[in-house]
């Protein structure tokens, strides 16, 4: 048996400004953009390469929804970018206003650095060390 988590919803307030910066900052696919009526739309955007896990940007659609945008979490890493070149990534992101938390480090698991995504979200890019 084999399964995979083929998308993880994250809300967001505007389609369109979300798309553009994960399209733009963090240089994903728009993969799909299909209007659902109604002003619902299903919009996947996906890193470069990724063969399964894609985002879901969901349009938060009652104030209970729309007070989460941005912290869905708590205020901790919510996703992690997995990367094969951390200085290559790392530079396009700060060149397109990426919004850093802090320096770039090393771990003993991989170089990691904590980014906010436009509306809050904090995440990791992080290249793994190989073992």
């Amino acid at each position: 048996m084999k399964q995979t988590i083929g998308s993880i919803a994250l809300l967001v307030a505007d389609y369109d400004e979300a798309i553009a910066w994960y399209t733009r900052v963090l240089g994903f696919t728009l993969v799909e953009d299909t209007d659902m009526g109604g002003g619902k739309r299903w919009v996947v955007v996906s890193p470069p390469g990724a063969s399964e896990t894609r985002l879901l940007l969901a349009k938060a659609s009652a104030p209970a929804q729309a007070a989460r945008v941005g912290d869905q979490t708590g205020g901790r890493v919510f996703l992690l970018l997995h990367t094969d070149d951390f200085w290559r990534d790392y530079r396009r992101m700060k060149e397109q206003g990426a919004m850093f938390c802090e320096e770039p480090r090393e771990e003993a698991y991989g170089t990691v650095v904590v980014f906010r995504d436009l509306y809050g979200n904090k995440w990791d890019l992080l290249q793994r060390k190989v073992p």
